[in-house]
């Protein structure tokens, strides 16, 4: 049988909503539209890039974006808002918006609303230490299967002990 999908627009949001305070005092939503294809392949392969060298701890050997590309992709991430908003917020709201809507594009809404929320620190993406001890020590119904005691024999003798004899007199004595 073959699944049914159903068409992109119904479910998949092509519209990101942030609501950012502006240098006035006003908060103002801005509201990001998912880029071009093409432009959200460009973001992916610049930070898939980034990361690897990272990882690696290695040193480009060329340089990996020149200064127009680093100064464009957060044009890229953020389309037609761009401008609007680096007139109108601080460096730390701007980048901090720009960063969620690169976390947007290169993953879902659900982890830019992690990055959002956490302030920007990637630490907060993964689960918080305690989370993860409560994942592990939290008995799965294999190993719950596992601690099931086995029926024991019912022939009324203990496997692997000694016969005893019933001691009577000693014979001569």
């Amino acid at each position: 049988m073959a699944a049914t999908f159903e068409a992109l627009g119904d479910f998949l949001d092509d519209y990101l909503q942030l609501p950012v305070l502006c240098k006035d005092g006003e908060t103002r939503v801005f509201s990001i539209a998912s880029p071009p294809a093409e432009d959200g392949l460009r973001v992916d392969r610049i930070t898939k890039a980034a990361a690897q060298l990272f990882l690696d701890g290695t040193e480009p050997d060329q340089e990996l974006l020149d200064d127009a590309e680093e100064r464009d992709i957060f044009r890229l991430v953020l389309g037609d808002v761009h401008d609007d908003m680096l007139a109108q917020v601080q460096w730390s709201r701007f980048r901090h918006a720009a960063m969620t809507a690169m976390v947007w594009v290169l993953n879902d809404r659900d982890t830019a609303a992690r990055f959002w929320s956490g302030g920007g620190d990637p630490s907060l993406l993964a689960p918080n230490r305690a989370a993860r001890r409560q994942q592990k020590s939290a008995p799965s119904a294999s190993a719950a299967a596992n601690t099931t005691r086995s029926r024991g024999s019912t022939s009324g003798t203990r496997a692997g002990s000694r016969q005893r004899r019933k001691r009577g007199p000693k014979a001569g004595g």
